[in-house]
């Protein structure tokens, strides 16, 4: 008697499974909720200030919006200053990090792991509690309205040599040897061997750091008076004030120029994106 084949797999229902079918709706839900303001502000900022809460599909379009955004405050002079502030920030980030990262991951001292929780400390601070502190010592060094003030509190980042730590410490140690072996010191090892294995983390952490000061807030309104050094977030924060008037087709379209760039910069470069934190340890 031969034997009677047996299935040991699950067994498939027909039909729709109900629990993917409620997730599926519900994550659909969650993306129009996210979307739904950045979807009126294209709305807006295309079409007639009489048509920004008037959604007719047969309303006329335009880019007079942008022209007037444009001309109506000194967003050339706001994109130059997010430029350089976040130019000037993420490079310090990159050169610190790399060094902190570098020592704790290879030194032997049994001081290291003491030092490591110390900055690990500073990510359980918000820096918006600092922002007292970080003023009054912006003040009696003189930089008050500068944009080196504004980028000098996060130079330091613990989050950056949390990471860059964790990519130097899986680098094989052989790999160091070898270098040694051929007559490289520290800094030809460090620049030749393990700057460019964490080359996937160095983008995750770039993009991240651009990301956050591009539309940090708060303590670039605190520290700046002036057009010359207010960044964007801060001169379309005065740009949208009731002293301008509230033209909300205009303000859209200044919020689209002012998000442009990431916008533009996650499309183009979105699988990059993902890949990048994948390679780099982050789920």
């Amino acid at each position: 008697m031969s034997a009677i084949p047996t299935s040991s797999g699950p067994v498939r229902r027909g039909g729709l499974d109900l629990g993917h079918w409620l997730e599926t709706a519900a994550a659909w839900l969650l993306a129009i909720i996210w979307a739904a303001p950045l979807l009126y502000a294209v709305w807006a900022a295309f079409h007639p200030t009489g048509y920004a809460a008037r959604f007719e599909l047969t309303a006329p379009l335009t880019l007079s919006n942008f022209v007037a955004a444009w001309h109506a405050a000194p967003f050339p002079r706001y994109f130059l200053n997010t430029v350089l502030l976040v130019t000037f920030v993420t490079g310090a980030q990159f050169v610190l990090c790399t060094l902190a990262a570098f020592v704790f991951a290879r030194s032997r001292s049994r001081w290291m792991g003491l030092l490591f929780a110390l900055v690990l400390v500073q990510l359980m601070i918000m820096p918006d509690m600092l922002i007292v502190e970080n003023y009054r010592t912006m003040r009696a060094l003189g930089l008050v309205d500068t944009i080196f003030a504004i980028g000098l509190p996060y130079v330091a980042s613990g989050f950056g040599i949390f990471l860059l730590r964790q990519t130097f410490m899986q680098v094989p140690k052989e790999l160091e040897d070898a270098a040694r072996v051929e007559g490289c010191g520290t800094w030809a090892i460090l620049w030749k061997v393990y700057v460019p294995l964490a080359r996937p983390t160095y983008l995750a952490y770039g993009l991240t750091s651009v990301a956050y000061h591009w539309n940090n807030f708060l303590w670039p309104l605190v520290i700046t008076n002036t057009v010359n050094t207010r960044p964007l977030t801060v001169g379309l924060a005065v740009f949208a004030s009731t002293d301008q008037g509230i033209d909300w087709a205009i303000i859209s379209a200044a919020t689209l120029l002012t998000a442009a760039p990431l916008l533009l910069s996650f499309l183009l470069f979105q699988r990059q994106f993902v890949q990048s934190f994948m390679r780099a340890g982050i789920r």
